[in-house]
């Protein structure tokens, strides 16, 4: 299941089971230690139908993972349904998440399959868990410890035969521990658990990335561009990566376009100005070190988005009220559009 230079997932079904061959194949990719280590995790994880919560830093590709899970488990034709806690607003969550009856509210003409009954016999995946409401933590609970719900304005107790994978880039036990997330509730959805390394820490699958998402997006290249210069390979070996896998791939993207010249300089890749790596503080927690990457992340994305910060939002791949809400966590300032 390694090869030499990638990892990728391959699920392959035997036909004497009366199954025809399926191979599934998902861009986790990687060739360091880090990343053999989380796929053959996946790998075990994939075995059950226990809960999973996967942690993160933003853009590490927690949900990728959640795709390669699903498609290892014994309900990998069945659906993958995505819903992302932080995007959508309190009031629409439990609509989207349970469905709802015609006359339920104003505005619902008629009855809506909610996201757990799409994924019937399935997964669903619960991205940014972490900014759930705690009312809605209630009705979730009920899902997991006894597989029931309703739809929102029904009567009728449904069943539900889903798999819950839950993703956040939030410390969840200091989320616990200030009441913020429900202790229960936590403990339900961490009965196996994925810690996804940020691009930092994965030693040499800078370069392997950049050159997949190179031919990845080929279609997309100014014709004359061939691939990268040795001086752009060594500034994104030393670039930090605050925005991880999600900043690499916008870079690459932006410079395949951009680049005038055949080989991709750190210029194209808005790395000129990378020097060494910056200095780690020693002894700093895991939690620390997730705080000053998003940090970092959070503030990068507001500058370069010229402090607009729903196109902020949206190249972190979070809320706007997210957003706001990191912003004030850090004390971050409101930055206004530039004139």
């Amino acid at each position: 299941m390694l090869a030499s230079d990638t990892v990728s997932f391959t699920l392959s079904r035997n036909r004497a089971n009366g199954l025809s061959e399926n191979r599934v194949e998902k861009n986790v990719i990687g060739a360091s230690q880090a990343m053999k280590a989380t796929v053959q995790r996946i790998a075990k994880i994939s075995q059950s139908d226990a809960p999973v919560l996967i942690q993160g830093e933003t853009g590490t590709g927690k949900e990728l993972c959640a795709l390669a899970v699903h498609a290892h488990s014994a309900r990998s034709t069945r659906p993958f349904v995505a819903v992302n806690c932080g995007a959508l607003p309190d009031k629409l969550i439990q609509s989207e998440l349970f469905g709802h009856e015609k006359g339920a509210f104003t505005g619902a003409h008629q009855r809506k399959i909610g996201r757990i009954e799409a994924a019937e016999g399935g997964t669903l995946f619960l991205d940014e868990i972490g900014d759930l409401s705690l009312d809605l933590q209630v009705n979730l609970l009920r899902v997991l410890q006894g597989g029931t719900y309703e739809r929102v304005g029904g009567t009728e107790t449904l069943r539900a035969d889903i798999r819950v994978i839950a993703a956040t880039h939030v410390d969840m036990e200091k989320a616990v521990g200030e009441k913020r997330f429900r202790e229960d509730l936590y403990y339900r959805l961490n009965v196996l658990n994925l810690d996804v390394p940020p691009l930092r820490s994965r030693d040499g699958d800078v370069v392997l990335l950049a050159r997949h998402w190179f031919d990845m997006f080929a279609a997309e290249r100014n014709p004359q561009v061939r691939g990268f210069s040795r001086d752009a390979f060594a500034a994104l070996s030393r670039h930090h990566w605050p925005g991880n896998v999600r900043e690499l791939i916008n870079r690459v993207r932006r410079a395949m376009v951009m680049c005038e010249r055949q080989l991709i300089g750190p210029e194209d890749l808005g790395l000129e100005h990378v020097g060494p790596h910056r200095d780690i503080p020693v002894e700093e927690t895991l939690a620390e070190a997730r705080e000053r990457a998003e940090r970092e992340a959070i503030c990068e994305a507001v500058d370069r988005s010229a402090g607009n910060l729903s196109r902020a939002a949206r190249s972190l791949g979070i809320s706007r009220v997210t957003l706001y809400r990191l912003l004030d966590k850090y004390q971050i300032p409101h930055r206004l559009p530039r004139n």
